[in-house]
């Protein structure tokens, strides 16, 4: 029988990322290096590290040996024997890529896509790594500000026009006119001189005091990261949201975003199929990210816990994500596979001790297991 054991997570240094934040939550030095992401979880390309009787395996490995053991029979069947989800901490010090992500079906079409082309699969100009959507959750862990699915048309052509540069103008009339979608390729496809000009002139005008002051001030941080870039345009069509400690984000495959600053944990399905549109200096795919972006105005739903232990709303079988305020202990009985993370304080689960940034591998069948500390945890899970 599978029993829990401890899980280092992988940190990727991308350059987005705060020096110092991953560090203050796992209490250890700073390397003087950006680090961005903690992953844990059995994404093959940076898998956590389990650490069972003595020994040390990569997950995936772990689960490919005994996929029914690990993860129960109906998860093993459901998801191909594979851990359907991806559990992470995002310490964001600056504006992430204009991007969005798949659905299954179109993540199926442009992998296969791109495996006839014969691209290979760790290629920097590869857009699509798996065949998985990658619908995803964030919950805050300090004030956290995000742009994030594209506002009601009739805003974004009053945004855009109070800017006063006329070289919008086309944009703004299909805004007006109430077309999303014609108004976003126009952006996305300038050639690039004129795309440059346009974004310098965008970045410009934000300085100046108007309306929207909180989406100018994103406007001008944006531009001065990526001088030139059309993405600063585009940006400004997306809800302006923060988030406070605590509060949390859904997001479906299609909603075109930009993480701006703060700290979140964040959940996923097990995928890594992320599609730019700018704003980056990785690989930038505007056709494939017009193939699959969904164009319709986006109401955003902040989701707030009502209690100690709150269970977010996340409609789709991979993942559940539960926000647990610890203080002394507490049972549950998990119906599946679980990865529970400790973002602050310090807790023993299910008899392993971890503190910030530590993490537990409870596989299905566990039964149920004591949480034991103060802290807050989080309980990722597959859904319902």
């Amino acid at each position: 029988m599978s029993t829990p054991g401890v899980l280092s997570g992988a940190i990727q240094p991308y350059p987005w990322g705060s020096r110092e934040v991953l560090p203050q939550i796992m209490g250890v030095p700073p390397t003087g290096e950006p680090q961005a992401e903690l992953w844990l979880g059995a994404h093959p390309r940076a898998p956590s590290v389990l650490r069972r009787s003595g020994t040390n395996r990569p997950l995936h490995q772990v689960i490919a040996d005994d996929p029914i053991g690990e993860l129960g029979p109906d998860t093993a069947q459901t998801f191909g024997g594979e851990l359907p989800f991806l559990l992470k901490i995002l310490a964001v010090d600056q504006p992430l890529s204009l991007q969005t992500h798949p659905t299954r079906s179109q993540a199926h079409a442009g992998f296969d896509s791109e495996e006839e082309q014969g691209i290979p699969l760790d290629a920097e100009h590869r857009s699509y790594r798996d065949r998985n959507h990658k619908p995803e959750l964030i919950c805050a862990l300090e004030p956290f500000t995000a742009l994030c699915g594209l506002r009601t048309p009739e805003t974004a052509a009053e945004l855009l026009d109070s800017l006063e540069v006329a070289a919008l103008d086309p944009a703004i009339s299909f805004l007006q006119a109430g077309e999303i979608a014609p108004a976003l390729r126009w952006l996305l496809e300038q050639p690039p001189e004129s795309g440059t000009e346009i974004a310098l002139q965008v970045a410009a005008a934000c300085s100046k005091s108007g309306p929207f002051p909180d989406e100018r001030h994103w406007g001008v941080r944006i531009g001065e990261q990526h001088p030139g870039d059309i993405g600063v345009a585009v940006a400004l069509m997306l809800n302006l949201v923060r988030l406070e400690p605590g509060q949390a984000l859904f997001l479906r495959a299609g909603n075109l975003h930009v993480y701006l600053r703060g700290t979140v944990v964040e959940i996923m399905a097990n995928s890594d199929n992320v599609l730019r549109g700018g704003l980056t200096a990785k690989n930038v795919d505007v056709p494939a990210l017009l193939d699959v972006v969904d164009c319709r105005p986006h109401d955003v739903l902040v989701q707030a816990p009502t209690g100690p232990c709150f269970t977010f709303e996340a409609p789709v079988p991979d993942f559940s994500l539960t926000r647990v305020e610890l203080a002394g202990s507490r049972r549950f009985t998990p119906s599946g596979p679980e990865i529970v993370l400790c973002a602050s304080g310090s807790a023993r689960v299910a008899g392993h001790k971890i503190s910030g940034g530590g993490a537990v591998w409870v596989p299905a069948g566990t039964g149920e297991f004591e949480m034991a500390g103060t802290g807050l945890m989080f309980r990722a899970a597959t859904g319902g």
